[in-house]
């Protein structure tokens, strides 16, 4: 473990404590935790763009032909 010092204005100091607290977490626990939550979110749209700049629409076109053109479920509806 390492530890950091970071600057926060007071009302966030003590939003994020009140969150933590009423989580079950310390200060450190919950900032760590967001931390790691942003770092897997910037990790996954890297992964993601990567990906989709590999691809080829060529492939996406026969992937989607292959799809079976029928009405779906009643089921798959958004409301």
């Amino acid at each position: 473990m390492s530890t950091v010092t970071v600057e926060l204005p007071d009302s966030l100091r003590k939003s994020i404590e009140a969150l933590a607290a009423q989580e079950g977490y310390s200060l450190s626990q919950f900032l760590a935790s967001a931390a790691a939550e942003k770092l897997a979110a910037v990790k996954t749209m890297e992964y993601l763009r990567q990906e989709a700049a590999a691809g080829r629409r060529e492939d996406f076109e026969r992937y989607l032909a292959a799809v079976p053109d029928r009405i779906p479920p009643a089921s798959d509806a958004i409301e």
